[in-house]
């Protein structure tokens, strides 16, 4: 699919699993957030570029839908794609899947707002950065 790119690559551990077997809701949640950091970068936004900029960007927003379950011993997958670019904020969704089968297990819906690192506040994205965002936008 255009503009949706590979972010995380995983294999599910015994200790990710809970008594029933399959991998535990609060790896879900750690998996989608290292996937999560590498938003920006896919854009051509580095996070040293915000920081010398004094901004930074925050989750306002996420859900978590569970589709399928995934167990110890599979390989698991996340791809992400921008889904809105606004005037101070941007969303973007990520998807787990099982290797092997490509089994759709999990999807992700984050809305991240930019936020100016001295004020603690919410401010616009600067022009190039949410023009960047707006080219890998999935319509």
């Amino acid at each position: 699919m255009e503009n949706c790119f590979e972010m995380y690559r995983t294999i599910v551990m015994p200790a990710h699993c809970d008594h029933y077997g399959h991998m535990n809701v609060r790896h879900y949640a750690a998996f989608f957030d290292d996937a999560g950091w590498q938003m920006l970068a896919r854009a051509g936004v580095s996070l040293r570029d915000l920081r010398d900029r004094g901004l930074g960007s925050v989750v306002a927003t996420l859900t978590i839908d569970f589709h399928h379950e995934i167990k110890a011993g599979e390989l698991a997958l996340i791809m992400g794609s921008f889904t809105r670019v606004g005037k101070k904020s941007f969303a973007y969704d990520l998807k787990l899947y099982e290797v092997d089968s490509m089994t759709h297990c999990a999807t992700q819906k984050t809305v991240e707002v930019c936020f100016d690192l001295a004020k603690r506040a919410s401010v616009a994205l600067p022009d190039d950065i949410r023009d960047k965002l707006a080219k890998l936008f999935v319509g």
